[in-house]
């Protein structure tokens, strides 16, 4: 039974051990029910010193208490209650990185054809450099740090030692403003004598290929990478090895690496020469430390399935789409040639197809869609050699390998690393529906396998961190895992990329570098309310969750920015079909935001033609698309948006700005009204998504809420109980019906088999939440991207609903909860555990004929409000609490047997 402090750590990533900035925060929990403000006293060890020790109130993410850190500090600290007598926690370690304005090693870049030369390969398909340089020491070092950090994406490696864990160094920034250092132990790596670093470097996220359109990356030019390894020995003497104008430049045997379009290795092909370096010829922004966990090797997975074809190809089934890469131990003999090429679907004659995959834009060609590793045996050959990407990343289950040879190809020689960031778990459920199950165990693989440095849409055609995409899942992520550094690291980018005028970029890291190509067509579909709306939407996510009033701190400015951009487009702009209605304007109209382009709800369930065929309105009329008048879901974001945005800026004590927006977020609700809802509560809109949408978001009075549900049912209803909203609205859609007191609609719609359903997806095999609703039709056909996890949104009301766990309104942190279970579907059982920032928070109910019974534990410094299926409330305080009730008729399951 823990008596102390417990859990300790700081904001921040690090490979095999914490690695911070000069002042991080620190946190803990406590396993007393004391209050959070209570007061503790913290003891530092930094380097050989003598403690030192400081009183501070609170016990998360809590301002570093002493002198800023310097260079590769080495902490020990620990924890207590300032109360007389506590007990101190165990010892935590971090280290301190090095600090930019200590780095003294040189950039060091590769000696390659010039860009667009006869002899440069072009973007995509360029070849991996090894930087390396030689050193002697003269005794065992006691400790070894290596820092290090690249434009482009890079290895490292000592005397032949891969050094660290991290995949796919330094991480997707935009580069321009932000650039993270790796730190790794490399102690025992060195030996007396001669020693050699190598770093093998390839374009990556800085100069690779980039979206759907595989368009060249703009952050820069030439690649380069800076390394320093921090030598401490055992008299105390300290040695520093630099990447300097010593270092030799040779064209490895990655014969070309691109994170999109796959790596070549050709283990036949000669050495390079060496040659120098070329020295300080990149420009790189000021080096930090990411607070984001880093990307890994999570696990790893044997076919399931491996096929022969006809043609003499191989077909591996993993059984699960994920992201990663396959490492291949048996590479056949000297100069067999395999290629293995990567997907998530298959055709119907069982071999890979990717066709669904390739991006289209109105009167041009498809562009193929293509990944795809080569690897060539060397002379040694066979199991002695293995191939394992590490320049690349892809998204499949399905593996298409073909040889030159005919040999064969063993199964345990076939293995899916996958590979995304090492997020930490903090959500689970389970639930006696084993399809709801399911439904929530791939849409957490979709997340995982979007969840590569950055949040992408897909980790296929696209791989973009799109802005509406993330907003909508965020409340999700934050229930399945500890994704605060991860949303942080993200945040930045989206920053560093918001336009001069206030508008935030579709996606960031902004490869396209939209902001400095303001001519360019996409510049025009830049500025999408339920995309940009995330600077705002993510941050307050994260407060919530985590009581983190820093990342709002981090963002207000970028939001006022953003905010200030969207009211200003509803003064000035008219949507075109309100002007030929009216040439002048009402006065509610200054806030409607209806006449700059937005994405919509997106994705909703396509309608079918005559001949059954389902029309994509894009390619079926994309002017008619890009110019429909979509001002519901812009101003419903705006109002969103500035109301909480003044509430953000109370919290931050800029109570002018919380004046200002709050009296903008009420004319921008009123100009809403006004536009878009009729006095019975129906809208003129009149979809799914424009309910859902409105409900959620607080848009309808009270006494119109009724009405507005009841026609939301209709619509459902019509749709033969069928939902039909799209990305944007998808995730709030069964919140609504339950909250509105219409659980068993939701509960129906969860059941629903036929498409557009979430069991549709499970009954076609999915493993991961598509784009499309029917992202594998009837006939078995693949359609747009099958990992995208915005739609997998909704399993956050098995959670909030069905478990019946979630914060009371204004509650942050976890600090006071409702457990208030909605039964319904057929679920006779429900349980399930959260790692908040208190502590552990656990539920279980199981329904036993007439009767709920419930059992909760809740952790110090929490509160709980318990309400029972026949309305009784019971107040709760930390430790166990268990309780019983009597269900109505509707609610109550039969025992079985």
């Amino acid at each position: 039974m823990r008596s102390a402090p417990y859990d300790l750590g700081v904001d921040s990533g690090g490979d095999g051990f914490t690695v911070t900035g000069p002042a991080p925060r620190l946190s803990w929990k406590d396993p007393v029910d004391r209050d959070i403000r209570s007061a503790y006293l913290v003891e530092s060890m930094i380097g050989r010193a003598e403690p030192i020790a400081a009183e501070v109130t609170g016990r998360r993410l809590v301002a570093w208490p002493f002198e800023a850190l310097g260079s590769g500090q080495r902490v020990r600290w620990r924890v207590r209650a300032a109360a007389p007598e506590a007990g101190w926690s165990e010892w935590s370690e971090f280290e301190s990185g090095l600090l930019d304005a200590d780095w003294s090693a040189s950039w060091v870049s590769p000696v390659e054809p010039a860009l667009g030369s006869a002899e440069d390969a072009g973007y995509g398909k360029r070849a991996a450099h090894v930087l390396a340089g030689r050193f002697t020491i003269d005794a065992d070092p006691v400790s070894a740090r290596l820092y290090s950090t690249a434009l482009g994406v890079y290895t490292a490696a000592l005397n032949g030692e891969r050094v660290g864990t991290i995949e796919l160094a330094p991480g997707s920034t935009s580069y321009d403003r932000t650039l993270y250092a790796q730190a790794s132990d490399a102690t025992g790596a060195l030996r007396v004598g001669e020693n050699r670093i190598e770093i093998v470097l390839s374009d990556g996220w800085y100069r690779g290929q980039v979206g759907a359109f595989r368009l060249p990356a703009g952050w820069g030019m030439v690649i380069g990478a800076r390394a320093e390894l921090h030598l401490e020995f055992a008299d105390g003497s300290r040695r520093v090895v630099c990447s300097d104008a010593s270092w030799t430049s040779a064209r490895s045997v990655i014969t070309s690496a691109d994170l999109m379009g796959g790596q070549t290795l050709d283990l036949s092909a000669p050495v390079g020469d060496a040659a120098p370096v070329l020295v300080d010829v990149v420009a790189a922004p000021a080096i930090d430390w990411s607070p984001s966990p880093p990307v890994r090797v999570i696990e790893t997975l044997t076919p399931r399935e491996l096929r022969h074809l006809p043609s003499g190809a191989w077909i591996a089934d993993f059984g699960q789409n994920a992201s990663g890469w396959i490492r291949l131990s048996d590479l056949g003999s000297p100069g067999t040639r395999t290629v293995i090429e990567f997907g998530e679907a298959l055709d119907r004659d069982g071999d890979l197809s990717t066709s669904h995959l390739d991006s289209e834009r109105p009167g041009e060609a498809p562009l193929a869609f293509v990944q795809r590793d080569e690897v060539v045996a060397g002379e040694s050959g066979g199991a002695d050699t293995a191939f394992e990407p590490r320049h690349t990343v892809h998204g499949f289950r399905y593996a298409r390998i073909t040889r030159s040879d005919d040999g064969p190809l063993a199964p345990e020689s076939i293995e899916m690393r996958i590979v995304h960031t090492d997020l930490e778990r903090t959500g689970t459920f389970a639930c006696s529906d084993d399809e709801l199950n399911r439904l929530h165990e791939i849409a957490d693989w979709s997340f995982r396998g979007n969840a590569v440095d950055v949040p992408t849409d897909c980790p296929t055609r696209e791989r973009l961190a799109w802005t509406g995409d993330y907003q909508v899942f965020a409340p999700t992520a934050t229930r399945l895992y500890d994704v605060h550094g991860f949303s942080r690291k993200w945040l930045r980018s989206v920053r560093d990329d918001q336009l001069d005028d206030g508008r935030i970029a579709n996606f960031s890291p902004d490869g396209r570098r939209i902001k400095h190509h303001l001519d360019d067509q996409f510049a025009m579909m830049t500025g999408s309310s339920g995309w940009g709306d995330a600077i705002v939407a993510v941050p307050w996510e994260l407060y919530l969750s985590y009581g983190d009033e820093q990342v709002l701190a981090e963002n207000v400015d970028a939001m006022v920015r953003w905010v200030e951009w969207a009211l200003e487009q509803a003064r000035s702009t008219r949507h075109h079909a309100r002007v030929q209605a009216s040439p002048e304007p009402e006065p509610f109209e200054q806030y409607l935001w209806d006449g700059t382009f937005h994405w919509g709800e997106w994705t909703e369930p396509r309608e079918r033609a005559a001949d059954g065929t389902r029309i994509d309105p894009i390619k079926h009329n994309p002017m008619a698309w890009f110019m429909a008048d979509k001002g519901e879901v812009g101003t419903a974001y705006l109002y969103r948006s500035t109301a909480a945005l003044a509430r953000i800026a109370e919290i931050l004590g800029r109570t002018d700005d919380a004046t200002t927006y709050a009296v903008a977020a009420d004319r921008v609700a009123d100009a809403w009204r006004r536009a878009y809802l009729h006095p019975d509560g129906t809208t003129s809109i009149d979809t799914q998504a424009s309910y859902v949408r409105a409900l959620a978001f607080g848009l309808i009075p009270e006494d119109r809420r009724e009405r507005a549900l009841d026609r939301l049912v209709e619509l459902i209803r019509d749709a033969g109980t069928h939902l039909g909203t799209g990305f944007l609205a998808t995730g709030d859609l069964l919140p609504v019906l339950a909250d509105g007191g219409r659980a068993d609609v939701a509960y129906e719609l969860l059941q629903q088999r036929t498409a557009p359903s979430w069991r549709y997806m499970l009954d076609r095999g999915a493993t991961t939440v598509w784009e499309d609703w029917e992202g594998i039709d009837e006939h078995g056909d693949a359609h747009e991207s099958l990992n995208h996890y915005s739609k997998g949104a909704a399993i956050r009301f098995l959670h909030t609903h069905t478990l019946g766990l979630r914060q009371e309104e204004g509650s942050i942190a976890w600090e006071q909860l409702v457990i208030a279970p909605v039964p319904g579907g057929g679920v006779t059982w429900a349980r399930g555990t959260h790692e908040s920032p208190q502590g552990s928070i656990a539920v279980e109910w199981r329904i036993e004929g007439e009767r709920m019974h419930l059992s909760t534990e809740i952790p110090s410094g929490t509160t709980a409000r318990v309400v029972l299926p026949d309305g009784t409330e019971h107040r709760i305080g930390a430790g166990r609490f268990e309780a019983s009730a009597l269900l109505s008729i509707t609610q109550a399951v039969p025992i079985a047997g």
